[in-house]
């Protein structure tokens, strides 16, 4: 499974890479999504890669993504009561143990809202216009949790 986080607007932004960004539900900055690593979303990846960054996502920092930036229809926190309520899973941490594992989807969560807001990276970013590893633009890898836990 991919994280995938906008870090840069639209103004002055060619037709394809808009529309692009509207199909991944990448509306503003600071929007992240999870999206399955396929060959096709791999190369709608490519097309925006100059306004994303993504990566590989592990199931700690999944959980925190949940339990942090999870929201619910209504703007109501995600809470264990929930999930526990919701699918037959204790938690937030085991259901995104088994969401990583393929056991699970986050469509198990009826009323989970696709996107994640998050806050604007505390220490800002290393540069807006190159790729990583010297800026924060592009393809991460493992490494997409350290900018996560910099925007929870």
């Amino acid at each position: 499974m991919l994280a995938v986080v906008r870090l840069r607007g639209t103004v002055e932004v060619h037709g394809k890479i808009d529309y692009t960004l509207k199909l991944l539900r990448l509306h503003k900055r600071y929007h992240c999504v999870l999206v399955p690593d396929t060959r096709s979303y791999r190369g709608m990846l490519n097309v925006v890669k100059d306004y994303i960054a993504y990566g590989e996502i592990d199931a700690e920092t999944l959980s925190m993504l949940l339990r942090e930036r999870g929201k619910l229809v209504g703007n109501k926190k995600l809470t264990d009561e929930y999930v526990k309520e919701k699918t037959s899973y204790e938690n937030i941490d085991e259901f995104a143990k088994a969401v990583i594992e393929k056991r699970a989807s986050l469509k198990d969560l009826p009323d989970l809202k696709p996107v994640f807001r998050l806050h604007p990276p505390r220490g800002g970013l290393k540069n807006i216009k190159w790729h990583y590893p010297i800026g924060s633009l592009g393809y991460h890898g493992r490494d997409i949790k350290k900018l996560l836990y910099k925007m929870r």
